[in-house]
Parts: C-alpha cells; sequence; structure tokens
C-alpha cells in the first residue's frame, strides 16, 4: 500500500476518532438522575479578570449521589462561583453556606427524561455526521490517489470496501454509546 494511502487512513480515523471523543464531552455534561461533576465543565468563573474553569479552582464532589459539593481553594471567590453557576443554567439553585457550595439535582420527571434523551440522539447524530464527513474526505483523497499514483480499479475498490468497513466500525461505537447514555438517562 501506498504511503499516501496509509497517510489517508491514519487522518481518517483520527478524524473519526476525534468526533467520538466529542460525543463523550457532551454526555459529560448530559443531566442524569444522579451528580456528575462533568456538568460542571462549560461553568467558568471570573477569576481575578481571567476566565477559569470551575474545576481547576475548586474541588468537585458528589455527596450522597444528587448533590455536587464545590468546595473553592479561595473561600473569597465563593460569591464568584455561585454567580457562574446560577449563569450557566443548569437548572439548578447553588445553596452557599460560606464554606462550600451545594447543588441538589432532584430526580427527572419522564418528560424531562425524554428531552435530555432526544439531546443525546442529537449528540450522537451530530458525531454519526462528522463521522460520514470523515468518510467523504477519505473517498475524495482516494479519488486524487487513485488519480496521481494511476491505481488499479480492483486496488481502488478494495481501499473503498476498507473506507467503508472503517465507517461502519465507528458508526456502530456510536450507536452503542448512545443506546447506553439513553438507557442511563431513562433510568429511574
Amino acid at each position: 500500500m501506498s504511503e499516501a494511502l496509509d497517510e489517508m487512513y491514519l487522518f481518517g480515523e483520527e478524524k473519526m476518532e476525534k468526533a467520538i471523543g466529542q460525543m463523550k464531552k457532551e454526555f459529560a455534561t448530559v443531566r442524569t438522575g444522579r451528580a456528575n461533576p462533568g456538568i460542571l465543565d462549560r461553568v467558568i468563573v471570573d477569576y481575578y479578570g481571567a476566565p477559569t474553569p470551575i474545576r481547576q479552582m475548586a474541588q468537585v464532589s458528589v455527596s450522597e449521589g444528587t448533590t455536587l459539593v464545590i468546595t473553592p481553594f479561595d473561600k473569597s471567590i465563593l460569591k464568584d462561583v455561585e454567580k457562574a453557576v446560577i449563569k450557566a443554567e443548569l437548572g439548578v439553585t447553588p445553596n452557599n453556606d460560606g464554606v462550600c457550595i451545594r447543588l441538589n439535582f432532584p430526580p427527572l420527571t419522564e418528560e424531562r427524561r425524554r428531552e435530555t434523551a432526544k439531546d443525546v440522539k442529537k449528540y450522537g447524530e451530530d458525531a454519526k455526521i462528522a463521522i460520514r464527513n470523515a468518510r467523504r474526505d477519505m473517498v475524495d483523497s482516494l479519488k486524487k490517489i487513485e488519480k496521481d499514483e494511476n491505481l488499479p480499479e480492483d486496488v481502488v475498490k478494495d481501499n473503498q470496501d476498507k473506507i467503508q468497513k472503517l465507517t461502519d466500525k465507528y458508526v456502530g461505537i456510536v450507536d452503542s454509546q448512545v443506546a447506553e447514555k439513553e438507557k442511563e438517562v431513562m433510568t429511574v
């Protein structure tokens, strides 16, 4: 196999891996029935003029499965952390006790679970679109390589099949992870 084909596969597979990585990041911010520190990944606090992720300036722990406890390393920023949590619209009200901030996550209603499951499907669909775009780029590269290196027809056909198998593998990963996350969301 030519170097250009190897490069094409590496680049294409890397794009597909990134699509799955992005989907997993999105999943971490999805609210399920349990408290998950990942939901705070999008919360940014203005810390002495610099936007700082909350998890870099505070210890975040889960208490009793439904409560997140945020304990800032610097107690003087409790109010700033509280404001950032409110601004992030997580769907919970922060309770500031002067030492730490507690976020109590009430159990999700059936309707909210269904909405969340739809969000999970959307994230999965976005990942599939990115994977199909990577496939398209690989097929375009294959056509260019075919033209440049004058590849035989059977080699081109074999590589097209290989590209499709790679795409199917990653789409299968997305489907299984979406199903797993949906099950997690729908479990009471």
